[in-house]
């Protein structure tokens, strides 16, 4: 395949140059998620939570309660369709997905990060504690469930997110999968006993290791379209010594197909079923954490688009702005735009916009302005505010 034929594939596998539906229901939402099987669930929310931002730029402005709906609410007239887990990072993910974690459920039964063994030494009856707790009242923060444990001690000190044992033993059990979320209030989660949150037939689904790796590579492939090895890897974030294998086992299975890309600088891997329009059309503004380019050196493979996130990075030493939207026009990232909504006075910030080689031009311009107007009116904000810095920003 051709560069731009690999390009077109990938941005078909997930979702774009698709006709965008008029009046988005909760059936379109979850569409979203059916094709990228994962939304990326973060902290920062400059503009907008990263969970509900792939799905925007995939659908146009839609109602962000019916994602809320499907991940943390669950009823009789609807089923809950998403459950948490940490499939790429944090992640809502559909969940029918569910157990093929459950081998990483097991590799986390401590924790993902090795200061929770700690925690557990020096607290070693509070995980049952809080199972305890949570049992009896329902769904609980860790806040609610400290004050239930009538617990009142100071933090750690030198911890990064300067959390509670409490909260860190929560978030051990939710890595080992005996709690999930049940549903969060602001961005707060509220712990459950995992049977209380994923039904029956889904827990009792008991799938070996080497059975969920080469399925979670078919839901990567698929999602993608057309990748190499690591971008394969990256997606439900694999060790190689798991990815490689599945792979080879699937291409002698037929079910992914080895084939050359002109420019890439390592062999590829189409999903038999991937789909290669003749073209891409439409315009949409992506989040650092959107499906299609948090893998970075996929990004750059397959764009030409260098991009890197600089929240960390100290202001005076950033280039593009602290949180950095790429523009897709008709198939290509052609600039990039530094973003901030201001709620307070119901403002969507603008500080930077940059174009690519080449795109710093009115026809830029003017998809960036649609671009900015229609996230505007998605987010109930009424201006929109331009910066002076960035080529694109004197024709904006």
């Amino acid at each position: 395949m051709n560069a731009a034929q690999a390009r077109r594939t990938a941005l078909a596998a997930q979702g774009f140059g698709k006709r965008k539906p008029a009046n988005p229901k909760r059936r379109a939402v979850l569409d979203v998620v059916a094709r990228t099987r994962l939304l990326q669930i973060d902290s920062v929310s400059a503009v907008v939570r990263a969970h509900y931002a792939p799905v925007f730029s995939r659908i146009g402005p839609y109602d962000r309660s019916l994602l809320d709906g499907a991940a943390w609410s669950d009823s009789a007239k609807a089923r809950r369709g998403l459950v948490e887990y940490w499939a790429h990072e944090a992640a809502l993910i559909p969940v029918a997905d569910w157990p093929l974690m459950r081998w990483r459920m097991t590799e986390y039964r401590h924790g993902r990060w090795s200061g929770m063994r700690k925690v557990v030494e020096r607290n070693p009856t509070l995980g049952k504690d809080i199972l305890d707790v949570i049992t009896e009242v329902g769904a609980a923060s860790a806040g609610e469930i400290e004050r239930h444990l009538e617990l009142d001690k100071p933090r750690p000190k030198g911890t990064w997110w300067n959390l509670s044992d409490t909260k860190m033993i929560c978030e051990q059990l939710f890595a080992a999968g005996e709690l999930s979320t049940a549903r969060r209030v602001g961005f707060t989660r509220h712990y459950d006993l995992t049977e209380r949150v994923v039904p029956a037939d889904v827990r009792d689904r008991e799938i070996g290791e080497d059975d969920a790796v080469r399925e979670l590579i078919r839901r990567s492939s698929r999602a993608l379209g057309i990748g190499t090895e690591a971008d394969l890897r990256d997606y439900y974030r694999l060790a190689r010594r798991r990815s490689a294998p599945a792979i080879a086992d699937l291409v002698d299975a037929g079910e992914l197909l080895p084939v050359e890309v002109d420019g890439w600088d390592a062999p590829a891997y189409l999903h038999p079923e991937a789909a290669t329009p003749r073209r891409i059309s439409g315009t949409a503004l992506l989040c650092p954490f959107d499906p299609l380019i948090f893998f970075r050196p996929r990004t750059q493979r397959i764009f030409d688009f260098h991009y890197r996130i600089e929240i960390y990075t100290p202001e005076p030493e950033r280039v593009h702005g602290y949180y950095v939207f790429p523009l897709l026009v008709d198939g290509k990232l052609v600039g990039r735009v530094d973003l901030r909504a201001e709620r307070a006075t119901g403002r969507l910030l603008a500080p930077g916009a940059f174009a690519e080689p080449g795109f710093a031009t009115v026809e830029t311009a003017q998809a960036l302005r649609e671009a900015l107007r229609e996230m505007a009116d998605w987010l109930e904000l009424d201006e929109v505010v331009v910066g002076e810095r960035g080529d694109l920003a004197p024709l904006l």
